[in-house]
């Protein structure tokens, strides 16, 4: 440690939004070069290259195969999948001094997909996995909690071509129980979800959510097993109600109820017996959807009024477009701001505007919406009969305690950080770039893909983020920048001169250790940042050496024991070795 390039600090950086990016920054494995981007200092980059080591073993174990391509990648093959354009922002864009378009990639689908075409022709070379390693640019707006969300960083992509939806079931499961192996040899605690592709793509979809309270992912578990992202969630939709008998919609003053609980507390004393909740009333919300070619659409979810718009599920259902509040009600005198109802909406109604339901939404279902005039509201209002709608949409929020689709039980929301997700993106970017080989009979047939990310950068904070204590960071074994962290304390020249001894025994038996041989630094310090770089063992060589002892100290666990000198390095090598 006296030639290591290493400055710990003693106070959490300013920016430091979690105890990830603090430790990290404090620890010296990571420093800021710029908003998302950050420089690996070496102890942080051994880590790195751990997580890289563990990710690239289980991907060749599996049988795919590595190769690299640039980050600076032409225009033209994002054109023709339309990522050019649906990307929107996120993208960097850049030219070159002949005014080509150029960009920084965000992920290489289009790429391994090229690749493939212009070397492979038959269905004799299929099945085949591709992966690399690479570093990913996405303009994200708001670059936040350290390595978690940034502008640059390190992915592990993998692509699956086969002939046919059964090779791909294969490719898929191979790669699932690869991620498996993956996240149990980094220590990590995981969460296998069902998920939305999104603009990716494709049929089946899942994430491997690592569960933390700082994670930006919300997804739901039951207790019959089921999980998924929220986004993913489907409604349990109730069954229809035939119309005979209903009553008659009508209209009533309902003056100074532009929100829902006013409303329900003066249907309530129109109607005592009624016994009116927020779920009887029917939420019309109006959006503003920005098309990638920068058209702009107002679009409106009808949903039960006990229930809000979650923005990601509705962005995930309209994809590639992304969701702006509206603000247009000068431009649409027809929508009477807290009081919209759907008698006016729908592609075929009054206002032109496109009109979506929630999955509860069923017809014969009875509701209370506004009457499309302040103050009055219209009551038995029946799905179907006195209104219709252009399609329908997962757009509102799960609640806990919401049923499971697959009837396994209530759900429970939880809050994780994507680690990975596999998709089965099928023909899609195969289509679009006309990757086809010839099967055994001869005959073109289109090859059908796997998309498979890992998060490479991102673990380093999961893991991080998930191990740590009050002290500081406690890598796993697996992943440490060292195996011992070996602390020499006081200014007695035996003590330096004894742990320089131990320190080449353990690395000639095949350990990696961090020697701190600091002269001059208090025995306090070293302590202090042992504790603070996280090693999985610490050794101390100090006042004890004269009675023919040194401390071992697990750093998880804290246990400490007095080894004698002489048998020093078989219980350095146990504790590390077991």
């Amino acid at each position: 440690m006296s030639t290591l390039f290493l400055r710990t600090l003693r106070d959490d950086p300013a920016d430091a939004e979690v105890p990830s990016h603090r430790l990290l920054v404090r620890g010296g494995y990571i420093r800021r070069a710029a908003p998302g981007g950050f420089t690996w200092l070496p102890l942080g980059y051994r880590v790195f290259r751990n997580v890289e080591r563990i990710v690239r073993e289980e991907m060749d174990a599996m049988g795919a195969q590595e190769v690299q391509f640039p980050a600076l990648l032409p225009r033209e093959p994002y054109e023709a999948t339309g990522r050019w354009t649906e990307y929107g922002d996120n993208l960097f864009r850049l030219k070159d001094r002949r005014g080509n378009d150029f960009l920084l990639g965000p992920t290489h689908e289009e790429m391994f997909t090229l690749l493939v075409k212009d070397l492979y022709g038959s269905y004799k070379d299929l099945p085949v996995s591709l992966y690399q390693i690479q570093t990913k640019y996405r303009d994200e707006a708001r670059p936040r909690a350290g390595l978690f969300r940034g502008r640059e960083f390190t992915m592990k992509d993998s692509y699956s071509f086969d002939v046919d939806d059964a090779g791909l079931d294969r490719s898929y499961a191979a790669h699932r129980e690869a991620y498996i192996r993956i996240f149990d040899r980094m220590g990590l605690e995981y969460v296998i979800v069902s998920a939305m592709s999104g603009a990716m793509g494709g049929s089946k979809s899942e994430e491997f959510l690592h569960p933390t309270s700082i994670g930006e992912d919300t997804f739901v578990r039951s207790p019959g097993g089921y999980a998924a992202n929220v986004e993913a969630v489907s409604t349990v939709v109730p069954e229809s109600i035939p119309f005979d008998g209903l009553p008659e919609a009508h209209v009533e003053d309902t003056p100074d109820t532009p929100t829902i609980e006013t409303l329900v507390a003066v249907a309530n004393e129109l109607f005592p017996d009624a016994g009116h909740t927020a779920a009887d009333t029917l939420k019309n919300v109006v959006v503003t959807l920005v098309h990638p070619d920068g058209t702009r659409e107002p679009l409106v979810v009808g949903l039960p009024g006990d229930r809000e718009v979650d923005t990601k599920r509705l962005e995930a259902q309209v994809s590639p477009a992304e969701v702006e509040p509206f603000t247009d009600f000068a431009g649409h005198p027809e929508l009477v701001k807290g009081y919209i109802g759907p008698q006016v909406l729908g592609s075929e109604g009054k206002s032109g505007i496109r009109y979506l339901v929630d999955p509860r939404v069923v017809p014969g279902s009875r509701w209370i919406t506004g009457a499309n005039e302040p103050g009055k509201h219209v009551f038995d209002l029946v799905a179907g009969r006195d209104f219709t709608w252009d399609g329908v949409i997962e757009a509102a929020e799960v609640l806990p305690g919401d049923p499971a689709p697959d009837g396994s039980g209530p759900l429970e929301l939880a809050r994780g950080v994507e680690m990975g997700h596999i998709f089965q993106l099928g023909r899609k970017y195969a289509e679009a770039l006309d990757l086809k080989v010839l099967d055994e009979n001869g005959k073109l047939v289109t090859v059908t893909m796997g998309s498979y990310g890992i998060g490479v950068s991102r673990a380093v904070a999961a893991i991080a983020e998930s191990t740590h204590d009050e002290l500081g960071l406690v890598w796993p074994r697996s992943v440490a920048p060292a195996d011992v962290h070996l602390v020499a304390t006081g200014k007695d020249a035996a003590v330096f001169e004894y742990a320089e001894t131990l320190a080449a025994e353990l690395v000639a038996a095949g350990l990696t250790v961090l020697f701190d041989d600091r002269p001059k630094v208090s025995p306090g310090v070293k302590f202090k940042d042992a504790e603070l770089l996280g090693m999985p063992t610490i050794v101390t060589v100090g006042r004890g050496l004269a009675d023919g002892a040194i401390e071992v100290r697990d750093r998880r666990s804290g246990e400490r024991s007095e080894v004698a000198v002489a048998d020093a390095r078989e219980a350095v090598l146990t504790a590390v070795r077991g």
